[in-house]
């Protein structure tokens, strides 16, 4: 029982480090329209905090364009604030009926910067892996001393952790591999 709870628990851990690190490459924009750069920025919907996506329909009509269409015209002042304050580098175009946000083609300077930065994110989720491993670890040794794990058991479940682990990095490599090579393709 114990022994699963600890194989499960580190399983949960990483794949939740995995989920997040894809999550924040999301927003990083290669040069084409995503509509994962709104993720986050709300605007007030009548005194709520609204995400942009939840009170306009998000189109993408071009690889370099993205356009917003407010269900309620007087949402189009807002939303545009929203975005202008959310700083995503984007100047959004009003012309009283949609929005439109122009993805500029992106600088080979602007690429590896943007790689650089995949490559950081890449490698604070690998360590987050790697802390979620040492946990469970330490949560092993402390089952045996308790005697809730066999000492033979123990070792097959530290083997399985690393199995674990090794599986979730070498995703996190991957993934980032692939963003990578999405920012530099031109």
């Amino acid at each position: 029982m114990l022994y699963e709870q600890i194989r499960q628990d580190a399983e949960k851990g990483m794949k939740a480090g995995v989920d997040s690190f894809e999550r924040r490459i999301s927003t990083i924009k290669a040069g084409r329209a995503t509509e994962a750069v709104l993720d986050g920025i709300t605007f007030s919907y009548y005194g709520t905090e609204t995400p942009i996506n939840q009170a306009a329909t998000v189109s993408i009509p071009e690889a370099r364009l993205l356009v917003i269409k407010p269900w309620d015209k007087t949402n189009i002042a807002p939303i545009e604030k929203a975005i202008l304050k959310s700083n995503i580098g984007i100047t959004p175009q009003n012309d009283g009926e949609i929005i439109r946000l122009p993805f500029p083609a992106l600088t080979e300077e602007r690429r590896k910067e943007y790689t650089k930065e995949v490559d950081a994110y890449a490698e604070d989720a690998k360590i987050a892996i790697r802390n979620k491993r040492r946990d469970s670890m330490d949560e092993i040794k402390k089952s045996e001393k308790s005697g809730d794990v066999t000492e033979d058991d123990r070792y097959t479940l530290e083997d399985e952790i690393q199995k674990i682990t090794d599986k979730y990095i070498k995703s996190i490599e991957d993934i980032a591999k692939k963003k990578n090579q999405e920012l530099m393709n031109v």
